[in-house]
């Protein structure tokens, strides 16, 4: 088995001269993760061997670390024999005083060498940001090497537990912040592209918040950011939020906070939920600064909906669309006359409103929106409230939704039951706006 691991990850690296491996280098790979899983010499000298393994891994090549993530997935698991001792053990215990023993021996046979390892380079300098992006990569080569599944269920559990949202911290961030943090939310926004540190600036002006989640070991590394718009109004276009002209708004005034765009900035949490959370602190906190704010209220995109709609080309010929989806997301109807331009939106909003409420996602039981901002906010307890046609008219907007936008309402007292009826039923909380574009 160990010479055909070997064959299998020299002929992944072959032809690679920067990341090319030798059985050598394979030996010295397997030898040090050993070491480093037997914590041999003692703590302090497991931690150095996982300092110099991490520094090994990201001096190497995408092919090398591939390699080295296999290694590991495929050679450091739970020792067969051992398992099954520990597991004929218990056995025969169950029922005796030794059953509780006889437990503990079995938890530790199944506990993974891979455990081991991770634990130690848990434990060095930088070393859990340095395992959220070993993770990043393992994701992006599962896809296509199920043999490294082992391997990212245990990373991705023990990250779910060292990201458990009691160890977060909330913090908002202003333009005082420290410059490379303020980079950081350039190059990790998602939503809508920071162009300049003047749209920055004025996205944290003094009508604007932006709040983050941080973990103690990763303190300049935002976690998520959600930026939160003050108004009298539930907002329908994210150009007018975004103006940089546009006057600042009196945050004395607001009665309303507008999400319009939430960023998850680490791939390597993928399946690691903590955006409810954030929305939740940040309504406590939004209230206790702002008494007078009654609504809490998303703009937020449709990813799904132009592909959606170009798989279902019947949708758009029901609610009277002579568009397709190449000219709609093209984006030229939108120069043509107010009443073209009225009729295609008023089009786009029915097929919209469709799309979030029955379009079903083909995992699990089928009774999930298929749209996965939907999923998200209704998840949360939030209510469908507004179709926003030409909410974002930028070529990403037109390319990804025709430009339609939505609001969910976060109205406080209804979270819980929303919840629980979205939880239990796949029941979607909506309002009578879009119930009526729905049957239409």
């Amino acid at each position: 088995m160990v010479d055909g691991l070997v064959r299998r990850l020299r002929s992944m690296v072959a032809g690679n001269g920067a990341a090319k491996l030798t059985p050598k280098q394979l030996e010295e790979w397997r030898r040090q993760l050993a070491e480093c899983a037997e914590a041999k010499g003692g703590e302090v000298s497991a931690r150095t061997r996982a300092a110099a393994l991490a520094q090994t891994y990201l001096e190497l090549e995408d092919d090398g670390r591939h390699a080295f993530l296999r290694l590991i997935s495929l050679e450091f698991g739970p020792a067969p024999a051992r398992v099954a001792a520990a597991h004929e053990a218990y056995q025969r215990a169950v029922g005796t005083e030794r059953q509780w023993d006889a437990e503990t021996g079995l938890r530790a046979a199944l506990r993974s060498a891979r455990i081991r390892i991770l634990t130690q380079f848990n434990a060095i300098p930088q070393g859990v940001k340095f395992l959220v992006d070993l993770r990043a990569d393992l994701l992006r080569y599962l896809d296509e090497d199920h043999e490294l599944a082992p391997l990212d269920r245990e990373l991705g559990s023990r990250l779910g537990a060292w990201f458990d949202v009691g160890f977060l911290e909330l913090q908002r961030i202003t333009w005082s912040s420290p410059a490379l943090l303020l980079e950081k939310l350039i190059e990790y926004e998602a939503v809508h592209e920071i162009r300049s540190w003047a749209d920055l600036k004025n996205r944290l002006d003094s009508d604007r918040r932006l709040y983050a989640f941080f973990h103690p070991r990763m303190p300049m590394e935002p976690l998520i950011f959600v930026e939160v718009a003050l108004t009298d109004h539930l907002a329908g276009s994210v150009q007018a939020l975004l103006d940089e002209h546009a006057p600042v708004f009196d945050s004395r005034r607001a009665d309303t906070a507008i999400f319009y765009s939430i960023s998850n900035t680490q791939a390597g949490l993928r399946g690691v939920s903590f955006g409810n959370f954030l929305l939740k602190r940040v309504i406590d906190d939004l209230q206790r600064d702002f008494p007078k704010l009654r609504h809490f209220a998303t703009l937020s995109p449709l990813p799904g909906f132009s592909t959606w709609a170009g798989k279902n080309p019947q949708a758009l010929a029901e609610v009277g669309l002579e568009l397709d989806v190449v000219q709609l997301a093209a984006g030229e109807w939108t120069t043509q006359p107010a009443a073209t331009v009225r009729k295609v939106n008023a089009a786009l909003a029915q097929l919209a409103a469709r799309y979030l409420t029955l379009a079903k996602a083909s995992r699990g039981d089928g009774r999930l929106p298929l749209d996965p901002v939907a999923r998200f906010h209704l998840g949360n307890g939030a209510r469908l409230e507004r179709v926003n046609p030409l909410g974002d008219a930028s070529a990403k907007g037109l390319k990804q939704a025709f430009g339609v936008m939505v609001n969910y309402l976060y109205e406080v007292g209804d979270l819980e039951h929303n919840v629980e009826m979205f939880a239990g039923e796949g029941t979607i909380a909506t309002s009578a706006a879009v119930r009526r574009l729905a049957r239409q």
